[in-house]
Parts: C-alpha cells; sequence; structure tokens
C-alpha cells in the first residue's frame, strides 16, 4: 500500500512537472510530452517492480503452512444447470428436432408451473400467451417432419422467454 502512495505522489509530482515545462516550454511540446510518457513509463515499472519483489519476499519468507493458510481466490465454476441450458439454446438455434425435444418442453414446465401459481392450465392460456408462443408451447405441438431444419432464432428465444417471464 505504501508503494502505491509512493507511486501517486511521483505521477502527481511529474504532472505538476508536466505543466510547469507546459508552461515555460524549454523544449517543443513533443519532446516535452514524451518526457512526460517516459517518466509515467518508468514510474509504472518501479511499482511493478517492488510489487514481484514483496511477493517474491513473502512466498521466500513464508512457511508451506502459512502459504497453505492464506486467503486464495476462490475457482471459478460454471455450475453444470447453466451450461446445459446454454447448450440446449444453442442446439435449440440451430436445429428443430433440439428444439422440440429440448428446449420446448422445459419452457412449457415453466410456463406451466408459472400458470398454476394464478390457478390456470397451459391448455387455458392460449390468449395470455399469444398466438406464437402458443403455437410453440401447446403440449399437442407436432414434431417438425425436417428434424434438421433451423430451429428459432435467439430474438424467437428471447421473445418467447420475456412472454413466459410475463405470466
Amino acid at each position: 500500500m505504501r508503494d502505491v502512495r509512493q507511486a501517486v505522489a511521483q505521477l502527481a509530482t511529474v504532472t505538476v512537472g508536466l505543466a510547469i515545462a507546459l508552461g515555460l516550454r524549454p523544449a517543443s511540446v513533443r519532446e516535452i510530452l514524451a518526457a512526460y510518457v517516459l517518466a509515467l513509463a518508468a514510474i509504472a515499472l518501479l511499482l511493478l517492480t517492488r510489487i514481484a519483489h514483496d511477493t517474491e519476499e513473502w512466498e521466500r519468507s513464508s512457511s508451506d503452512f502459512e502459504r497453505a493458510l492464506a486467503p486464495r481466490r476462490p475457482e471459478r465454476v460454471r455450475p453444470a444447470e447453466l451450461i446445459r441450458a446454454e447448450r440446449d439454446l444453442v442446439l435449440a438455434n440451430g436445429n428443430a428436432g433440439d428444439l422440440h425435444t429440448k428446449l420446448l418442453p422445459q419452457l412449457r414446465d415453466v410456463a406451466t408451473a408459472r400458470l398454476a401459481d394464478r390457478g390456470l392450465r397451459l391448455a387455458d392460456a392460449h390468449v395470455l400467451l399469444g398466438d406464437e408462443a402458443w403455437e410453440l408451447l401447446r403440449s399437442d405441438r407436432p414434431a417438425p417432419i425436417d428434424r434438421g431444419r433451423p430451429g428459432l432464432p435467439l430474438k424467437q428465444i428471447a421473445a418467447l422467454f420475456d412472454r413466459i417471464e410475463e405470466l
């Protein structure tokens, strides 16, 4: 922390020097700015060197036990369900067969649950859902003849999600 404060003080000093040099113009503006950038780079390198040195020194001075007890950043692990849902979205966009067998049944279940909270059944929700959403979510929806043709565009899938969320 002390190193950072020291670097900020150095930056302030160099910036004040820049302002003075631009006011007095002992050299061209281009040369003054080049010297300023060089000074900034030197300060950054000095700060990075100090941080690296402190880290190395800490690693050398601490025991294995101390390092084991030191707090670590938790690993960011994406939940398997999120990965599966993303995959289903991509597949539903890619072909009609996956849209029909993977994504729409999941969305139908969500819509059914949301409607049940309002005391309604999916079969009676045509007006609430609208024609487009109803055609996709109805339980008697026929399987596509060509399962390999493109599925739904992502904009339509997003609109369907929004429609279900409004229920």
